[in-house]
């Protein structure tokens, strides 16, 4: 992972530029007793000293792969396992860019530097939440990496920052699995409830009806909508339950398999209209005549397994509840502290606006997207359909008044 500095070159065959210099080559090959003093051998083959500006950049990419080591050993103290495992080996090999350019500084290294902004704020992240949100960070920075444009950065320097990228998706995108559905039913609660009711909001206001009836009007929203959302989530949750259940092995099934007549039985038929070939359907029952029990406690932790990832069809209504209110909430505020007016109106927008960015910037850092374009597609389509509201409200006003 690098800092956003470019250094832009044409070629870049070695870590360091060298000039050979040959002026003071001897136009006579072989010169005879009578010609000037011979030189000696030709001691000006010398290296070209680095610049103050190499050197600059040389220090700030020591101090990047410094932090972004301690970011991936932050990280490994909070898991266990592979994903431990992994995340050391990521951080030895920043250990050895660290490296690679101290050797080029030499004695020129001085004292250690603080790494760029986004190095350190990865630090701080790791340091207090660390999960998938500071991997998918993590994954954006190492895709930032400046080093196949630069000549003092060897070519597996620069492929090693795009494999350390794939890694960290790869991790990412474990906690992302894990994380989807309370994190989509947060997002999309939250920004419903922002949206509609921000829209209810402006529509009633523009009619021109008192501040108590925007405020009826706002907490009417927000209850029918959180209600509304919860209730669907409900019904989702608990149909896709039964879709699993129906899916599942029936456990009758699985206790008459003791019963059955090993030389005279249909189980192979079973694992062929799910999809196996006739030869791997009859090995497969075989297998499960032999040891039947097993193949039920198998069997009994895949069902488990499934309906834990799904959780509980309450559990979801109530998140679902609780998401749509803290999102509906925040344009009443304002409505809520006695602020009246066009006044009340630009509050409640603002406020939208900030939560509309936040959700949008979350919702990029996950995905490995730009945060500030997700956030800005956000606000656009929020704010759009807030204002298409508020143009309907005017007309309705008008035309009623």
């Amino acid at each position: 992972m690098r800092g956003t500095e470019t250094h832009h070159s044409h070629t870049r065959d070695t870590p360091r530029r060298i000039t050979w210099h040959t002026d003071s080559m001897p136009s006579d090959p072989h010169p005879t007793a009578s010609s000037p003093t011979s030189p000696g051998p030709d001691t000006s083959l010398q290296p070209q000293p680095p610049t103050p500006q190499q050197r600059r950049r040389w220090r700030r990419y020591l101090a990047d792969e410094q932090a972004e080591g301690a970011v991936y050993r932050e990280l490994a103290q909070r898991k266990d396992g592979e994903e431990r495992a992994i995340l050391l080996g990521l951080a030895d090999a920043e250990k050895r860019h660290e490296q690679h350019w101290r050797n080029l500084l030499g004695d020129h290294a001085g004292k250690p530097r603080r790494g760029s902004w986004r190095s350190r704020l990865l630090g701080q992240l790791a340091r207090r939440f660390g999960g998938v949100f500071v991997l998918a960070l993590a994954q954006q920075a190492e895709a930032r990496s400046t080093y196949d444009r630069d000549d003092d950065a060897p070519a597996h320097m620069a492929a090693d920052e795009r494999i350390h990228g794939e890694v960290v998706r790869a991790l990412a995108t474990r906690g992302r699995q894990r994380l989807s559905g309370t994190f989509r039913a947060a997002v999309f609660g939250a920004n419903d409830g922002l949206v509609s009711n921000l829209a209810l909001i402006l529509g009633v206001g523009a009619s021109g009806v008192s501040h108590s009836y925007i405020l009826l009007a706002g907490l009417s929203g927000l209850l029918a909508g959180a209600l509304s959302m919860g209730a669907g989530e409900f019904v989702s949750v608990r149909s896709q339950r039964e879709l699993l259940d129906a899916e599942n092995p029936s456990p009758h099934a699985h206790r008459a398999i003791g019963d059955l007549d090993v030389n005279a039985n249909e189980l192979a038929l079973v694992y062929r209209a799910r999809g196996m070939n006739e030869t791997d359907a009859h090995a497969h029952a075989e297998l499960v005549l032999s040891n039947y029990s097993e193949t039920t406690r198998l069997a009994e932790d895949i069902d488990a397994d499934k309906h834990e990832t799904l959780g509980t069809a309450w559990g979801a209504a109530g998140s679902s509840f609780a998401f749509f209110a803290s999102g509906a909430i925040i344009p009443l505020v304002p409505y809520l502290f006695g602020i009246d007016g066009y006044a009340a109106m630009a509050v409640a927008v603002s406020l939208t606006g900030l939560a509309l960015c936040a959700t949008g910037a979350a919702v990029g850092v996950l995905s490995g997207a730009s945060p500030l374009r997700r956030a800005a597609r956000q606000l656009a389509i929020g704010l759009g359909a807030a204002l298409a509201t508020y143009a309907l409200g005017l007309i309705f006003g008008v035309t009623v008044g």
